[in-house]
């Protein structure tokens, strides 16, 4: 697949990120998942919820997508021109023009920021809530929203899996200790794909539904023995693991969630015949089918981590990325999901504000923007502001971890509970739990 083995600066590959994995060993207790789904219940929450995390891999630049710089000198305002937006006095890089068009059902972040570098340090921060403490470490140290999602709500449907990674897993998108039936779905390969097929939903030739339930039953007799012996949450995770894979592979809801040639001609070319536009429609047809959490690595037409020929670089993935996003959000609105399903379009951090030697820009967690849409958002605003040059927020400054809390609100998930880490201490979801309060 294209793409798939491209390098950020720090050399990881995304084939690297797709291979790495953790044994679960911890867990948020039974007890409080089941009080954490009553008190969702007497809220009102609604209980269909999804979130599409549209992952900019690498770190977006900032002045060529949502907050361009047209009065800065030219080392900082860029190559590119800007693009009146649907709603007065708001532009966006001429590489972002279908999303200009539909700014009245966009919330544009443009005073983001964090305090880190590093593509893993700020990578976790993004997908987690909190930073990589060992910024070598290419596993998860806390678990990701998605795997969070999936082990307190569950999907929104039997027979699908509650996360779906696509094409692969986020580069921290995976369940750390909360064991591996939390980790994401994933086909491992883009839906453009020629005869795009998700592996592990048939049965194996001459393996019979019967004989699959005697397989079933059989380590069913396992499970009081192996329950009793366990300390750590294993057998809670290889459960829950074992009963998606018997559902989805004794089910027709996974395959035909899965099944992008159900959309027709029109629909797969107003999203884009390439990996970037067919994965964001996947997305769309599994949180329409009722998968809860779907990621999409948005870096399959070429990474974010732009330190050079920035101009040539948007122009290469710029436009494929444009017209997807806009056509997901007008599609969730066409089909009445624009309520229940939240859009969130976020790298690791921004780019410097100064053009580099290489025409490029380096990174910088100092100011980022971000994308949000859907989830009964009040649209058609910017929030915050950077400064004349795009190197500091202005106002009203906001973290990720803010955009993680809106995420985790929308699904029903109190940002307060806790779950036990792996030396015995009870941690948070979030450390940080304060909403956006434009959008609160």
């Amino acid at each position: 697949m294209s793409g798939m083995n491209s390098r950020f600066c720090d050399g990881i590959s995304r084939r690297g990120v797709v291979q790495a994995g953790m044994t679960g060993l911890f867990s948020i207790p039974l007890s409080q998942i089941l009080a954490q789904r009553s008190a969702t219940a007497d809220a009102g929450t609604p209980p269909d919820t999804a979130v599409i995390f549209l992952e900019l891999a690498g770190g977006p630049t900032q002045h060529e997508t949502y907050d361009p710089k047209p009065l800065a000198p030219a080392e900082y305002r860029g190559p590119l021109g800007t693009v009146p937006t649907g709603v007065t006095g708001v532009h966006f890089s001429e590489m972002m023009q279908q999303q200009a068009r539909i700014m009245d059902k966009l919330v544009i972040l443009r005073a983001m920021h964090h305090n880190s570098g590093s593509h893993g340090t700020s990578s976790h921060l993004a997908q987690t809530g909190y930073y990589l403490r060992d910024r070598q470490n290419r596993d998860n140290e806390m678990p990701c929203i998605g795997s969070i999602t999936a082990r307190v709500r569950g999907a929104n449907r039997p027979g699908l899996p509650a996360f779906a990674a696509l094409p692969s897993s986020m580069r921290y998108g995976r369940s750390a200790w909360l064991g591996k039936g939390f980790n994401p779905f994933s086909p491992g390969k883009s839906a453009n794909a020629k005869n795009f097929q998700v592996p592990n939903l048939t049965l194996l030739d001459g393996v019979s539904h019967a004989r699959l339930a005697d397989r079933r039953a059989l380590l069913a007799g396992f499970d009081d023995a192996r329950r009793i012996a366990d300390r750590h949450g294993i057998a809670e995770s290889t459960d829950e693991f074992a009963r998606q894979a018997f559902d989805m592979v004794t089910g027709d809801a996974a395959r035909d969630a899965f099944d992008i040639t159900a959309e027709s001609d029109a629909v797969r070319d107003n999203y884009g015949r390439n990996s970037l536009g067919q994965d964001v429609l996947l997305a769309r047809r599994l949180v329409e089918a009722g998968v809860t959490f779907v990621s999409v690595r948005c870096s399959t037409l070429g990474s974010w981590d732009d330190h050079g020929k920035i101009e040539k670089q948007m122009k290469r993935k710029g436009p494929g990325y444009d017209q997807a996003v806009a056509a997901l959000i007008n599609d969730l609105h066409d089909r009445g999901l624009a309520e229940k399903v939240m859009v969130i379009a976020m790298g690791e951090f921004g780019r410097t504000p100064r053009i580099n030697r290489n025409a490029g820009r380096d990174h910088w967690g100092r100011v980022m923007s971000v994308l949000m849409a859907g989830g009964g958002l009040p649209a058609g605003q910017v929030i915050g502001s950077s400064d004349p040059t795009g190197s500091h927020p202005l106002e009203r400054p906001y973290r990720p971890e803010h955009v993680l809390a809106m995420a985790y609100r929308h699904l029903g998930i109190d940002a307060e509970l806790t779950f036990t880490d792996p030396a015995g201490r009870p941690r948070y979801v979030l450390e940080r739990r304060e909403l956006i309060e434009e959008l609160a």
